[in-house]
């Protein structure tokens, strides 16, 4: 017997990330001349790579723009216009994005970590907060990962997503 998560997991058509607190594990690292670095764990972007293979569309939210971000989801198969950065306001910006795809609320997912995230968590289909998020997201998130934020909650989600939608066993032994 299906879940009602597993329901709603099934109907996932795209998936908006927050960067900070989710791909990394919030913290910013900023050198002498100011220039920033984040650290991205490897699985995280293998498990984007597997719902883009399997035709599960992916953005990154983030309110803080950086060169890294950009960088990286590039890398891993997110196109230019998927990459939003700079937008404290998420709830207008998820919004122009659902109206950009085509895609209602129900057929998108959002994981994030702060309470910036709150309104896209509350509207998706499946709200997720990563584990050592902000206890009011946890509150409302339909789901709290069991891996923290940079450490592999990318990853676990994108695997929940799959196996919902069936892919998951193929996936597995599927190498990008």
């Amino acid at each position: 017997m299906q879940t009602d998560l597993d329901q709603r997991l099934k109907q996932i058509k795209l998936v908006v990330f927050d960067v900070d607190g989710v791909f990394t594990d919030g913290r910013i690292s900023l050198n002498q001349s100011g220039e920033e670095s984040k650290t991205f764990h490897v699985r995280d972007g293998h498990g984007i790579r597997l719902l883009i293979h399997y035709g599960v569309d992916a953005a990154v939210l983030s309110g803080r723009k950086s060169n890294a971000v950009t960088i990286r989801m590039r890398e891993l198969g997110l196109q230019d216009e998927d990459i939003l950065q700079g937008h404290i306001d998420k709830l207008s910006v998820f919004n122009d994005l659902l109206v950009r795809k085509q895609l209602t609320a129900d057929q998108v997912a959002y994981i994030g970590d702060d309470i910036v995230d709150l309104g896209p968590i509350r509207k998706s289909a499946v709200g997720f907060a990563v584990n050592d998020a902000h206890p009011m997201v946890c509150k409302y998130a339909d789901y709290v990962t069991q891996e923290k934020g940079g450490y592999g909650a990318v990853r676990e989600i994108c695997d929940l997503i799959l196996s919902a939608q069936g892919s998951l066993d193929e996936a597995l032994e599927y190498n990008l």
